[in-house]
């Protein structure tokens, strides 16, 4: 299981790596670079507009995937989804700008982040499956939480290697060529992954089960659309409050508030590394507990807390700015530390990968596509402190509590033998 369990985890690092570069990338530069006509507000609009692709992308690519996991395995699905992503990364870092090849570069802007979001689509339902499907039923929550440690992992090492760069680099060099090495680097990270999940062996669940469904995403829309819907709002919030935290505030406090892009990168990256250290510890309750429990606290923490988040960063100062971070993401852990086993407990095997990926990726969808812009649209309207901003994600978050209250428990059925839901 350990050696499962850190394969996994460093795939989805990997993945979720080139997923987050080019968030803080669109955060710092890419406006300027592939949008120059616009105004640096609408620069940083159209930015974060290509940013929301690749999210529109992810239902696309857990669909894709879906359909492999349910009806070849999860296995493959790691390997495909980590090549995908990995490719279509180095080659933003190879993109000429606008300058040299006009609108071309915008829209294969456009086009290779679309196809990095196909990738991730897959790799959270494969990578969490995989670990989920072999774990022994007591610690399935904790087993699990590692591929959840990725996201973290992989954005602390995409804002460490920006945060090296903006460090050693003057504007000049960064906006001419700095921005690209995070891209390259995407490529030896990937390669690295593919070799350990090379060994990796096909889930033992899998394998038992002697009737795949055909089409997988027309049985879960068919016998689970209810349940789908449900988490994909439950999920919403998880994925507004983080992308708040780690993309559009980049954007605010660098531009409105005069912040430094270091001291920026800082905050965001400690705040992070909390989050990704708390996971197991916070996984272990869900063990204990239960999943729907941990997941309403976590809901209604983040309700309470968005207000005086958006007060802090409006500060402009460090230990404030962290301290509000800070509080959101231990709001957050709570319920995302429990997710990777809650949602394939909910989905019976046959339409599992399918159904849990789909929900988890519509969750993406209205929570982190529209969050950079949504955000960014009401503090440009606001005064100094975004208080629309704070009311935005206070909504989602009663949105996903309300989600999750419908929902039911899933502990301690083992997953082999876990019912269809109704709906």
């Amino acid at each position: 299981m350990l050696r499962l369990a850190a394969a996994s985890l460093a795939g989805t690092a990997v993945e979720f790596y080139d997923f987050f570069v080019y968030g803080t990338a669109a955060a710092l530069v890419l406006g300027p670079l592939f949008f120059p006509t616009f105004s640096p507000v609408a620069g940083t609009l159209a930015a974060f507009g290509t940013f929301g692709a690749g999210f529109v992308a992810r239902p696309l690519g857990s669909v894709l995937f879906g359909h492999i996991g349910d009806r070849r395995g999860r296995r493959p699905v790691l390997i495909a989804s980590l090549m995908l992503t990995g490719t279509a990364t180095v080659a933003v870092g190879c993109l000429p700008t606008y300058e040299a090849i006009g609108t071309a570069a915008p829209v294969l802007l456009l086009v290779l982040r679309f196809l990095q979001g196909l990738g991730l689509g897959g790799e959270w339902g494969g990578a969490v499956l995989l670990t989920a499907e072999h774990a022994p039923a007591g610690r399935r929550v904790l087993w699990s939480s590692f591929p959840q440690i990725g996201p973290s992992l992989g954005f602390v090492l995409a804002n460490g290697v920006m945060l090296g760069l903006s460090a050693t680099l003057s504007d000049a060099q960064f906006a001419s060529w700095g921005w690209r090495i995070p891209f390259w680097a995407a490529g030896v990270l990937a390669t690295a992954g593919l070799w350990l999940r090379g060994a990796l062996t096909e889930s033992p669940l899998f394998l038992g089960i002697d009737d795949h469904a055909r089409v997988p995403l027309v049985e879960v829309v068919r016998r689970h659309w209810r349940l789908v819907l449900l988490t994909a709002g439950a999920l919403a919030i998880g994925f507004a409050v983080f992308y708040t935290m780690t993309t559009w505030s980049l954007a605010y406090a660098t531009v409105r508030l005069g912040v430094s892009r270091t001291v920026m990168l800082v905050c965001v990256m400690a705040t992070v590394v909390v989050q990704g250290i708390l996971t197991p510890l916070f996984a272990l309750l869900g063990d204990r507990y239960g999943r729907r429990p941990l997941c309403l606290t976590g809901c209604a923490g983040t309700a309470l807390w968005m207000f005086p988040m958006v007060a802090l960063l409006a500060t402009g100062e460090p230990l404030l700015m962290f301290l509000g971070f800070l509080g959101a993401a231990l709001a957050l852990i709570t319920m995302l530390a429990v997710i990777a086993a809650y949602l394939p407990e909910l989905f019976e095997p046959r339409v599992r990968c399918t159904g849990a990926a789909v929900g988890y990726n519509l969750g993406g969808v209205l929570g982190g596509a529209l969050t950079p812009i949504v955000a960014t649209t009401l503090a440009e309207r606001g005064g100094r402190v975004p208080w629309g901003v704070g009311a935005y994600l206070t909504a989602v978050a009663l949105l996903s509590l309300g989600c999750f209250a419908l929902l039911p428990e899933t502990r301690p059925v083992p997953l082999a033998v876990t019912e269809p839901a109704t709906g």
